[in-house]
């Protein structure tokens, strides 16, 4: 059985779509991982702080961050989820993987925590076995078809009183000019600015979840969306 006959069906969205490979992708982010923080990660903390509020983890969950990049969140979740809880971080990237691993160490939170190097379009954990989970800033990296892909494995590995929040550029509404521009330079340089603005809460509905809260902010001009939701009964 091919990939492209296990894909989940992806109802038409308006999303302009990934031109690189998932290798290119790999080896972009190990050429950045030491200097992330430096780049981005000052200019997403507010958003990635509400979403985290959004999702208010507990004392005891087990909870997955799909993109952990270089670990700052995974720091908050495990503080909070103490030594009765575990947390998982993914990525792609070896080089994020590794300063996530460092940073989680001079916290003395390396007991608590799994780092796992994978691909979440197809994740090795097992059906049901995640409180929650957090997706902040890396959605909008994924090719569009592989998009529900991801969602799909999402919703099979949440609980059924389980949810998710999704930090990202967001398109749940007509794009200002900033966003129109953004999406223009995304078309002509895509190596450069990988990501896009996707409509979070459509791709949210199409995947089976129910929108619990939503919140949204700008970001240079640019619409970010704060989205929490949970497994449809």
């Amino acid at each position: 059985m091919t990939f492209s006959q296990t894909m989940p069906t992806l109802v038409e969205v308006d999303i302009a779509d990934v031109n690189r490979s998932k290798a290119e992708a790999r080896c972009f982010y190990n050429s950045i991982s030491t200097y992330y923080d430096t780049l981005a990660a000052s200019s997403e903390k507010k958003y990635v702080n509400t979403g985290l509020e959004m999702l208010a983890v507990q004392e005891g969950e087990h909870v997955l961050e799909i993109g952990c990049g270089t670990g700052h969140a995974l720091v908050q979740i495990a503080q909070i989820t103490g030594i009765s809880g575990y947390v998982y971080g993914v990525d792609i990237s070896k080089g994020m993987i590794q300063i996530s691993r460092e940073r989680l160490r001079n916290y003395e939170l390396s007991k608590r925590v799994s780092l796992v190097l994978d691909d979440a379009s197809n994740l090795s954990f097992s059906s049901g076995s995640m409180e929650a989970i957090f997706i902040s800033f890396t959605l909008k990296l994924f090719h569009t078809l592989e998009i529900a892909q991801v969602l799909a494995e999402c919703r099979r590995i949440l609980k059924n009183q389980g949810r998710i929040c999704i930090v990202s550029l967001a398109k749940d509404e007509p794009l200002n000019f900033f966003g129109r521009f953004y999406e223009w330079l995304h078309d002509k340089f895509p190596k450069v600015l990988d990501c896009r603005p996707i409509p979070v809460q459509a791709l949210l509905h199409q995947a089976d979840f129910t929108i619990k809260d939503h919140q949204k902010e700008t970001m240079w001009g640019l619409p970010v969306s704060m989205t929490l939701a949970a497994p449809a009964k």
